[in-house]
């Protein structure tokens, strides 16, 4: 792989496993076993079968988990100390046998970009949910797309998905303090609720 090429798979695949780390491996798992990458050494592992199997068993698990309404917000929480380390492996082996000061540096950057996009979509999450009751699924289903679609754009053009991971990096920059702030809102309100009703009780 040449350098733009393995830039754009490690910051894609650590982007993408902030979001959905099952799908991240799955989808790279699979384009390198039908031949649409050469993965480097360090992530054919991917390509086995066994490793598919399990991704795609845990990725169905994960993705009926994140339709119950109760349950995608502990199972988020959960994914937090999952979907960060994920993403700075992910980064650190995309760049294959590099020099260990880049490999290192590469998981740095993939765990930052993995826990950027993991902070957005929880919070995201967590306040719409709370504004529109059912709109759960809806983020869910394209939050998957945006995985898939992502990757793929990744591995057959590099420079276009760069280009647009940069504006996706810009608007998170932007937008994560935000839809922080309307998070941190939408938990006062509800422990506020959670309180006038105990008091009341």
């Amino acid at each position: 792989m040449d350098t733009i090429a393995t830039l754009a798979l490690a910051l894609g695949g650590s982007w993408a496993s902030g979001i959905n780390m099952y799908l991240a491996a799955l989808t790279i798992g699979i384009a390198g076993r039908v031949g649409a990458v050469r993965l480097p050494e360090s992530l054919q592992a991917l390509e086995s079968p066994w490793i598919l199997a399990l991704a795609g068993v845990l990725y169905a698990i994960n993705f009926l988990a994140d339709k119950i309404p109760a349950v995608e917000t502990v199972n988020d929480f959960i994914h937090t100390f999952l979907r960060i380390p994920a993403g700075a492996v992910m980064a650190g082996a995309a760049v294959g046998d590099a020099d260990p000061a880049i490999i290192a540096a590469a998981a740095l950057v993939g765990g930052t970009l993995a826990f950027g996009s993991h902070a957005t979509k929880t919070s995201a999450r967590v306040a719409a949910t709370s504004t529109v009751p059912g709109s759960g699924i809806g983020l869910s289903i394209a939050e998957d797309v945006a995985v898939v679609g992502g990757l793929w754009l990744a591995i057959t053009n590099a420079v276009v998905f760069l280009i647009l991971l940069t504006i996706v990096v810009g608007l998170m920059i932007w937008l994560l303090p935000k839809i922080f702030r309307l998070f941190v809102s939408v938990v006062r309100r509800v422990t506020g609720r959670h309180r006038s009703v105990d008091s009341k009780q």
